[in-house]
């Protein structure tokens, strides 16, 4: 892991910079899919299916161009974060799954980790993304809130369906958490 010093938590919360993507868990995929393409206007640019964990997504991108602006979540049953109360992104209902707050760099990024975890803020998940890196929360009232921060569009924009479908999990508890790697992966399709 790449990391620049010991990161502190500040005194009080830092600004993100936007609202970055949407996630809509709907109830059927082939119509929200029909309805944000044909009549919104959105493209698909990715996929992720893994039916072991009840988790079918499909990624969008409007006319900006970021990695995607828009992502369905199939609800596919309920999952095991149903029982214990917390977030998933394993769609269970049709609704929000969770909203991305992106802050506008790195050392910002780390920063409002920081002082989430000082606020004891439970960490669901902490990924490090082919396009993102994200801390998973909640709300009071259990809405998933993606914090994150976007790694250089290079890194990504070559494959963004390689860069949605990238995973690291990483320690949600501790010094850890706040671990950033900057050795990206580039994500780039194969010839052929």
């Amino acid at each position: 892991m790449t990391t620049e010093g010991r990161v502190t938590a500040p005194a009080a919360a830092v600004a993100p910079e936007a609202v970055n993507h949407l996630v809509l868990n709907v109830r059927d995929m082939e119509r929200a899919h029909d309805f944000w393409t044909r009549i919104i206007g959105f493209k698909q640019v990715g996929e992720l299916h893994r039916p072991e964990q009840k988790l079918w997504m499909r990624f969008y991108q409007g006319a900006a161009g970021n990695h995607h602006d828009l992502a369905l979540s199939q609800v596919m049953g309920a999952a095991a974060a149903e029982e214990a109360g917390r977030f998933s992104m394993a769609a269970r209902r049709p609704g929000l799954n969770h909203v991305a707050i992106k802050w506008g760099d790195r050392e910002s990024w780390l920063k409002q980790v920081a002082w989430l975890q000082s606020q004891g803020v439970v960490f669901h998940a902490r990924i490090e993304h082919g396009m993102t890196h994200s801390v998973y929360i909640s709300d009071p009232d259990g809405h998933g809130i993606e914090v994150l921060y976007e790694l250089p569009r290079e890194v990504w924009e070559q494959d963004i369906d390689g860069a949605l479908n990238y995973a690291e999990v990483l320690p949600t508890e501790g010094p850890e958490t706040l671990e950033d790697n900057t050795a990206y992966k580039v994500f780039t399709r194969p010839a052929g």
